[in-house]
């Protein structure tokens, strides 16, 4: 039977139905996503834009469960997943547009799982009309997971161990900011626009794995992360966790967050004054 519907308006999960979605995810990467790792075969990897956009048994198996699963709890709820997404592109308007929607990157980094290293995650987020609602971030190798809710703190849970309240750094000029930013995603020209931008600050690195660097960010282990691919699979529960956790996430035009935005550059932040530094910084030299 389904748990309680949300009321109407839809405006949060209550505590039993996070409790539900985190025993769901984290039944699928027991079942569908470890058993896999670094255990895959050659017919169980595939490409999708590109020799670099892997899929694998794993992500087709992984969402599949995932969101048979998120549809018996939450009967008339959309759920938008990568894989599903690939194959349905509508999909993601009609998302974009629910009340309430669950979307989930079954396996988030495939590269690095798919060769191996286990730097990979799965990320589940509810949104209202585009809005999160609630985030979760999972890391199967260390079966522990940072979440939110919008009317509560970021929160990093581990079996067995009491919820630890997570913030973000304390932010600061950019000579000492250590980043991530996802120029191979970019066009060329503002590729090139950034490149100097990695000299300018203390780090600047890419993990190839939305999860793990929104958890970073969360964490107070990195000062901000700037992206240009836009999927809500790869953005929505790390935005909410990021303001959750006290920072800042905008798109560098200054509108909020929304799962319907396709075009941009989405950044986060600490605090208000550092996202105000680096937007300074990269807006002006990307014509912005």
């Amino acid at each position: 039977m389904p748990l309680e519907t949300l009321p109407r308006p839809a405006t949060r999960l209550t505590e039993a139905q996070i409790s539900s979605l985190v025993n769901i995810i984290r039944r699928a990467a027991r079942t569908e996503i470890l058993p896999r790792f670094r255990n895959l075969t050659e017919g169980q990897v595939s490409t999708k834009s590109g020799p670099a956009d892997l899929v694998t048994a794993a992500d087709t198996g992984a969402e599949a469960m995932i969101a048979r699963a998120i549809s018996r709890l939450f009967p008339g709820a959309v759920v938008l997943g990568e894989e599903g997404a690939a194959g349905n592109p509508d999909l993601r308007k009609t998302a974009a547009k629910a009340e309430l929607a669950f979307i989930v990157d079954p396996v988030d980094g495939t590269w690095n799982f798919a060769h191996g290293l286990p730097l990979f995650g799965v990320i589940l987020a509810a949104t209202r009309f585009g809005k999160p609602i609630f985030g979760m971030l999972y890391d199967p190798i260390t079966d522990d997971w940072i979440f939110a809710s919008k009317d509560g703190p970021a929160l990093q849970s581990e079996m067995g161990r009491p919820n630890r309240t997570l913030s973000t750094s304390a932010g600061g000029a950019l000579p000492g900011l250590s980043g991530i930013a996802h120029l191979s995603y970019m066009p060329e020209a503002d590729r090139r626009a950034l490149a100097p931008l990695g000299a300018e600050v203390a780090r600047l690195g890419s993990l190839r794995c939305s999860c793990h660097e929104y958890r970073l960010l969360a964490q107070g282990a990195v000062d901000f992360v700037l992206s240009a691919t836009l999927n809500p699979w790869d953005h929505a529960a790390g935005v909410l966790i990021c303001e959750r956790a006290g920072g800042v996430a905008r798109f560098l035009d200054g509108r909020d967050y929304d799962t319907g935005v396709t075009e941009g550059y989405l950044l986060s932040a600490p605090d208000e004054a550092t996202w105000q530094a680096l937007r300074d910084r990269i807006a002006p030299a990307l014509g912005l």
